[in-house]
């Protein structure tokens, strides 16, 4: 097992390119199953989650190739219908095969998903949906076992934007007879990576992007190929390496549209914040402001940028409030923040977060992937050293951070834990 070893102090400067977006590629990767043959999905980062779902794709009986950024799957011997508990319990996402899965196949046994540790992150929206659809699904032994003769087009409501419940219905749809309509259906910009995706297969969705989706299904998909869109979260988290280190980087290969309300934030801060069509420039100052924010769906502030966000604030002028609505109970980076010494106090679902002069290197420990972030961040700015143990969480969501930010001039290092 690795850790990460940041020396803080060193102020970043240079240009680093965002790579793929991770929520992106993963619907992506499962969306395949909706076609037989050899579909061909390019920018794909290199991350644990991918390798995860390859795996998972793989124990269907697709075959799955990955050169470089460029990954093949080819579906043409697809026979077995299961994702094991040892894959799913690792990733969340593994559940998206559940969807087209049950549209080209009529059958489907998934496990219930594990992944990050934190907060009560129910599969019901996805099982109601399918059952809408006409599947008619059991749960046996930490299984999801779901069976459809024929899946017929309805009009389904979700009672909260749910992105992973969206996608699943958008593939189990796109193979249903007749029309679907998604109310509530989530916004962000992977649903719509993903509506662009089906439709390259011959797909006929309407309105992603906006919070009514439609689905006209049809009974054959053939194979296509897209590019992945750049990663916000990544692109968020490099953003505040900027702003935290009083750094002048640039960001390129990057969407700043899907970015918006964090740029709002770092403005609001006293970060300069100066886009192009498909870069950001970043100029931090020594004194930040703080700005207080509260998390909601896209294209709201999002809940995955809120730890980031929150390391950035323990150096921030002033006191900043944080209220996570999307996920309240994910604070779990919150105890090692204050090891290096961040003032936060937790009130139900939001933090206050008060300033200090200075953080200072420690021992932590990352407990899921964004909070991993946002421990990297902190260390970038305290004094000494911080070794992060429980890397393996980084990995799922960056490819290569240490690299990135040592190109920009950081100081760290992995290496055995």
């Amino acid at each position: 097992m690795d850790k990460i070893v940041v020396r803080g102090g060193k102020r970043l400067k240079g240009k680093i390119k965002i790579g793929g977006a991770k929520n992106a590629v993963l619907p992506m990767m499962a969306a395949c199953l909706l076609a037989e043959g050899e579909s061909v999905i390019r920018n794909v980062p290199l991350l644990a989650d991918v390798i995860t779902m390859k795996k998972v794709l793989e124990q269907l009986g697709a075959k799955v190739t990955l050169r470089g950024h460029t990954l093949h799957v080819d579906t043409s011997n697809v026979s077995r219908f299961e994702a094991p508990y040892e894959l799913v319990r690792t990733m969340r996402a593994s559940i998206y095969v559940l969807g087209p899965l049950l549209g080209s196949f009529g059958k489907a046994r998934v496990s219930l998903p594990g992944g990050c540790a934190w907060g009560p992150r129910p599969v019901d929206l996805h099982i109601r949906a399918m059952q809408e659809l006409g599947a008619r699904i059991r749960i046996d032994h930490g299984y999801i076992v779901a069976r459809a003769t024929n899946l017929r087009g309805e009009t389904i409501v979700f009672s909260l934007p749910s992105v992973g419940a969206t996608a699943n219905t958008m593939m189990a749809a796109a193979r249903a007879k007749g029309k679907t309509v998604i109310v509530n259906a989530a916004r962000e910009p992977e649903i719509v990576a993903l509506a662009d995706f089906i439709n390259r297969m011959g797909g006929r969705i309407r309105g992603a992007g906006t919070e009514t989706i439609e689905i006209e299904g049809t009974s054959r998909l053939d194979p296509a190929q897209v590019r992945v869109i750049p990663d916000r979260i990544e692109t968020g988290t490099f953003m505040i390496a900027g702003a935290i280190t009083a750094g002048e980087i640039t960001l390129e290969s990057c969407m700043p549209e899907h970015v918006e309300a964090i740029s709002q934030k770092l403005r609001q801060g006293g970060v300069i914040v100066e886009k192009s069509r498909n870069s950001i420039y970043i100029k931090g100052k020594r004194r930040i402001n703080s700005v207080d924010a509260v998390t909601a769906p896209y294209p709201g502030f999002p809940t995955d940028m809120q730890a980031q966000y929150m390391a950035l604030m323990t150096i921030a002028r002033g006191t900043c409030v944080i209220s996570e609505t999307v996920f309240p109970d994910r604070f779990t980076h919150v105890p090692e923040l204050r090891r290096l010494g961040a003032n936060i106090k937790i009130e139900g679902n939001t933090a206050h977060v008060g300033y200090v002069r200075h953080l200072s290197g420690a021992p932590v420990m990352a407990t899921d992937l964004r909070a991993s972030a946002a421990l990297v961040l902190a260390g970038l700015v305290a004094d000494g050293e911080t070794h992060i143990s429980r890397v393996y969480h980084i990995d799922r969501g960056y490819e290569a951070i240490e690299e990135k930010l040592s190109k920009l001039g950081a100081d760290i290092k992995r290496m055995p834990e």
